[in-house]
């Protein structure tokens, strides 16, 4: 279930908690104002008591069932949904890539040049920006890690690692399948192929 969805439900339950007690708290109100209108002030405040409950517990009551259903849903939300991730990524021209790749290689010597054909992970890693290489690094190296490993091996939040899994799994350089609460994450077939 979307994070969006979910708040959508818990959203009409809420409001429906508020509704239900609403109507609960009016029936009670006009129920007390009928029976003192009936009894008038010859029974006294007595009466009123014997005959139902005071509608101010029904909007206490709602409102601390509401709350309750809030504050639990809030607690547990980010266990229970997929995040939404917002595509946060700018496209990148070709023309950009090759010269940020032209100035990286530039930059290292000729004895520390990286050779594609005999590292490919490294060359891959070499053009991925910093957060998503420490995302990716450990999944080529420990292919079906979880989420939560992949969040303590990277040192990012919750959110970042997801945003950047969903980052480069929308670029088919990884895939995730759930697994209870979290996702494994493997390379792809094409970025497994090249490290073999």
């Amino acid at each position: 279930m979307n994070r969006r969805r979910a708040d959508t439900v818990v959203g009409v339950l809420v409001g429906f908690v508020l509704l239900a007690g609403g109507v609960l708290s009016w029936r009670a109100y006009q129920q007390r104002r009928a029976i003192e209108q009936s009894m008038g002030s010859m029974m006294g405040s007595s009466m009123g008591t014997m005959h139902g409950t005071d509608p101010l517990w029904y909007v206490v009551g709602t409102l601390l069932v509401a709350g309750v259903i809030g504050t639990v849903y809030y607690v547990v939300r980010g266990e229970l949904t997929d995040p939404e991730v917002a595509d946060t990524t700018t496209p990148v021209d070709s023309v950009q890539t090759s010269a940020t790749a032209t100035s990286r290689d530039d930059e290292a010597s000729p004895a520390t040049s990286i050779n594609p054909e005999s590292d490919p992970q490294a060359r891959v890693l070499d053009l991925l920006p910093d957060d998503e290489r420490r995302v990716l690094e450990p999944v080529l190296n420990s292919p079906g890690i979880t989420q939560i490993e992949l969040r303590d091996r990277s040192e990012f939040s919750k959110s970042k690692v997801s945003q950047t899994v969903s980052s480069l799994e929308e670029r088919g350089l990884l895939y995730r399948e759930r697994q209870g609460r979290t996702y494994r994450v493997y390379p792809s077939d094409d970025l497994q192929n090249q490290q073999t």
